[in-house]
């Protein structure tokens, strides 16, 4: 155990998907008397264990796990429920004199758990309706006049992205960029007390990763396992391949192509999570490569809590 009056402060382990978390985080759990809680969107349904690179049964005897497998698939899940679930189980955690090791690539749920809520308006069904009606042209017009610089940090190829910022910009009456940098500028004393680590993977070894992990669910039964959930929840259907392989199944695209489809999505998906750590000051990345073995990923996260 660490010995300095705020040893029980979480650790974070963060990072893009297929980096090499679980394994970094149970070492850590076992070194320092810790126990690990779920961070990962979609690592809390039950069932869709393969589609979600959930930690293995194995994985799971090596340490106390909390926060994986607890939500039916039909259930949907988004970053508040996900703080009043993962607070009191921290919480109970450290009573039991333990560190709470905050594991997943989510960042909005970690974004929730380390900073508070976000400031931004609850969507509005009717005002996206409306906004639905637009051209891809119109809605990118509204958004650089009501908010030119949330428009420059906004992905514009992505309609729900755009529509949902000019929502918030409509609903608040303040620029998108101008809550989300008060919201940042308002954290800045608790960003002193969190202390975590970042896997930072040279971006082509990790798609190399990405390709063999794929290829892995694939051949672990990962269409079979989506083919047995009917009735999926919009959170669910969002995870990534989910809807490529409801897509196969249909007989719309072959094996080959739904395999292709997911491998990008994924690479896609850890440069949106790269993007997204990098911006978190208070992370200290770690260089990892395939050389790289849990025992040392484990050696540095230690000197980086202790120099914390």
């Amino acid at each position: 155990m660490l010995d300095n009056s705020d040893s029980l402060r979480p650790i974070y382990i963060c990072g893009s998907t297929a980096t090499g978390k679980t394994g970094l985080s149970i070492a850590l759990a076992n070194e320092i008397g810790g126990e690990i809680v779920n961070a990962d969107a979609y690592q809390v349904y039950q069932g869709l264990n393969t589609i979600t690179a959930a930690p293995s049964a194995e994985e799971l005897s090596q340490a106390p796990h909390h926060l994986f497998g607890i939500l039916d698939p039909t259930e949907d899940f988004d970053a508040q429920r996900y703080l009043e679930l993962a607070t009191p189980v921290i919480s109970d955690i450290q009573s039991r004199g333990n560190i709470p090791i905050i594991v997943g690539g989510s960042g909005m749920y970690l974004k929730f758990l380390t900073h508070g809520p976000s400031p931004l308006p609850a969507g509005d069904d009717e005002l996206r309706t409306e906004l639905e009606r637009f051209s891809d042209a119109e809605l990118i017009e509204k958004l650089e006049k009501l908010d030119p610089a949330g428009a420059a940090q906004t992905n514009l190829k992505n309609r729900r992205y755009v529509i949902r910022a000019l929502e918030i910009c409509i609903l608040s009456g303040k620029p998108m960029s101008e809550l989300k940098t008060d919201w940042e500028k308002s954290n800045s004393e608790t960003e002193a007390h969190l202390r975590g680590v970042l896997l930072d993977w040279d971006r082509e070894e990790l798609r190399q990763r990405i390709q063999i992990r794929t290829q892995m669910m694939m051949d672990s039964g990962v269409i079979e396992e989506v083919s047995a959930h009917r009735n999926l929840s919009k959170t669910c259907e969002k995870a990534i391949g989910v809807r490529d392989i409801q897509s196969h199944l249909r007989g719309e695209i072959t094996r080959e192509k739904c395999q292709e489809l997911i491998y990008f999505a994924t690479c896609q998906y850890a440069k949106r999570q790269r993007t997204w750590f990098s911006r978190e000051q208070w992370i200290t990345p770690i260089k990892t490569n395939t050389n790289t073995s849990v025992d040392n990923l484990l050696t540095m996260t230690l000197q980086s809590i202790l120099l914390d």
